[in-house]
C-alpha cells in the first residue's frame, strides 16, 4: 500500500494529479468516520434524551474530541492540499498517511464504543423515534375519550368528573414536554396520560352499575347494622358479669367500650341515612363513599363489642382450668429450650430461657384470694410467650 501511495503522490509541478489522488484517500477516509460518527453521536443524543441517568454522552465525549481532532487535521490538510494544487508545491507523504492513520484510528473508537453499547443505544433510537407516534396516539385517545365523557348520562358522576380532569391536565403536561422538544419528560408525559385515558375509560365502564352496587351495599350494610344492635345488648350483662365473677383489674380497659360501641352504632345509623338520601338523588359514588364510612363505624363497634363479651369468655374459661393455659406455654419453652441445646448456644439464651421458667412460676403463684387477677394471669402468659417466641426467631437466625 505505502508503495502504490507514493506512485500516487509522486510529484509534477505541471500535473496536480496527485492532489486529486491525495485529495480522494482522505475524503474516502473522513466520510467513512464521519458516517459512524453520525450514527453514535444520534443514538447518544437519543440516551441522553431519554436515559440521562446512563451518562452516555459522558462516556462518547473522548471518542468525539478524536473524531473532530481527527476531522481538524484533515480539513488543515485539505487547505494545504489546495494551496499545494494552486502553487505547483508539495506535501510529504508520511504527513499525509498520518492524517489518514487519525481518521481510521478515530473511526475505529467509534466501533468500539458502539459494540460496548450497542444494545442500549439501538432501544434508545428505537424508543425515541417512537415517541411521536406515542404522542400522536395517545392524543388521539384523549380525545375519543373526553368527547365520551362529555356525552355520557353520568357526565356527572365525581369519578367521572376527576377522571376526565386528570386526563385535561395530562394533556398540558404532554404538551407542555412536546415544546420542550422530544425527550424523557416527553415520554413519561404520554405514558401517564395513557395511563389517565384508561382509567377514565375504566370509570365510564363501571358507572352504568354503580345504581345497583349502592343499592346492594345500603342493604347488606343495613343488616350489619341490625346484627351490631343486637350485639349490643349482650354487652351491659356481659359487663356486669365481669364485674361480679372477676377482680375490677380485669375489665377497667373495658368500662368505656359500651358507650363507645352505641355511639359507633349512632354514627354508622347516621351514614347509611345519608347515603340512601344520596342513592334517591342519583348520586350512587356519594352512597358508596358514605356506606364505606358505616361500615367503619360497624367495625368499630363490633370490635367494643366483642371486646366485653369475648373477655368474659375468655376469664371463665381459664378460671375453669387455669394450669391448661399456662401448660401451653411451659411447652413452647420447652422447645426453645432443646432449640438453644441443638444449636449449641445454651451459653447465650439458657439463662434468658430459664428466667421466663421463673415468670410462669410467679404467675401461677399470683392467682390467689377471692377472685384473683385472671386477666393479669393471662396477660402474663401471653407476653412469656411472646418472648419465647422473640428469642426462637433469633436462635434460628443465628446460623443464616
Amino acid at each position: 500500500m505505502a508503495g502504490r501511495r507514493r506512485g500516487w503522490f509522486r510529484t509534477n509541478p505541471r500535473n496536480n494529479e496527485w492532489v486529486q489522488q491525495a485529495r480522494q484517500v482522505l475524503t474516502t477516509a473522513f466520510l467513512d468516520m464521519d458516517r459512524r460518527q453520525s450514527i453514535a453521536e444520534a443514538a447518544v443524543a437519543a440516551s441522553a434524551a431519554l436515559f440521562p441517568e446512563r451518562g452516555m454522552a459522558a462516556r462518547w465525549e473522548p471518542v468525539r474530541a478524536r473524531c473532530y481532532g481527527a476531522s481538524g487535521a484533515y480539513l488543515a490538510l485539505n487547505d494545504r492540499l489546495d494551496q499545494a494544487e494552486r502553487d505547483g508545491g508539495t506535501i510529504a507523504q508520511p504527513e499525509i498517511d498520518t492524517v489518514i492513520r487519525g481518521l481510521a484510528d478515530a473511526a475505529r473508537g467509534v466501533d468500539e464504543f458502539y459494540r460496548g453499547n450497542q444494545a442500549h443505544l439501538e432501544n434508545a433510537v428505537a424508543v425515541y423515534g417512537s415517541v411521536p407516534q406515542l404522542v400522536a396516539q395517545v392524543r388521539a385517545q384523549a380525545a375519543q375519550q373526553r368527547q365520551a365523557a362529555d356525552a355520557s348520562p353520568y357526565a356527572a358522576y365525581r369519578s367521572i368528573r376527576r377522571c376526565a380532569a386528570a386526563v385535561d391536565e395530562g394533556l398540558v403536561t404532554l404538551e407542555a414536554a412536546v415544546a420542550a422538544g422530544v425527550g424523557a419528560a416527553t415520554r413519561d408525559a404520554a405514558t401517564r396520560l395513557e395511563t389517565l385515558i384508561k382509567e377514565l375509560a375504566a370509570a365510564l365502564e363501571a358507572a352504568p352499575g354503580k345504581q345497583h352496587s349502592a343499592t346492594t351495599a345500603i342493604s347488606s350494610a343495613a343488616t350489619r347494622l341490625d346484627a351490631a344492635r343486637n350485639r349490643l345488648e349482650r354487652v351491659a350483662p356481659a359487663m356486669s358479669a365481669l364485674l361480679r365473677e372477676f377482680a375490677a383489674a380485669s375489665s377497667n380497659d373495658l368500662a368505656n367500650n359500651e358507650r363507645q360501641a352505641r355511639e359507633a352504632v349512632a354514627a354508622a345509623d347516621a351514614d347509611l341515612t345519608r347515603a340512601r338520601a344520596a342513592l334517591a338523588d342519583h348520586d350512587p359514588e356519594e352512597a358508596l363513599d358514605l356506606t364505606t364510612t358505616a361500615r367503619a363505624h360497624l367495625a368499630t363497634a363490633e370490635e367494643r363489642a366483642e371486646a366485653v363479651t369475648d373477655r368474659l369468655a375468655l376469664l371463665r374459661q381459664v378460671r375453669e382450668q387455669p394450669a391448661e393455659r399456662a401448660k401451653a406455654v411451659r411447652f413452647k419453652l420447652r422447645d426453645a429450650q432443646m432449640l438453644a441445646v441443638n444449636k449449641g448456644v445454651v451459653p447465650q439464651w439458657g439463662s434468658v430461657l430459664d428466667a421466663q421458667a421463673e415468670r410462669l412460676d410467679r404467675a401461677g403463684a399470683g392467682l390467689t384470694g377471692r377472685h384473683p387477677d385472671y386477666w393479669a394471669y393471662v396477660s402474663e402468659l401471653d407476653a412469656i410467650s411472646a418472648f419465647v417466641a422473640g428469642v426462637v426467631e433469633r436462635m434460628r437466625n443465628t446460623d443464616r
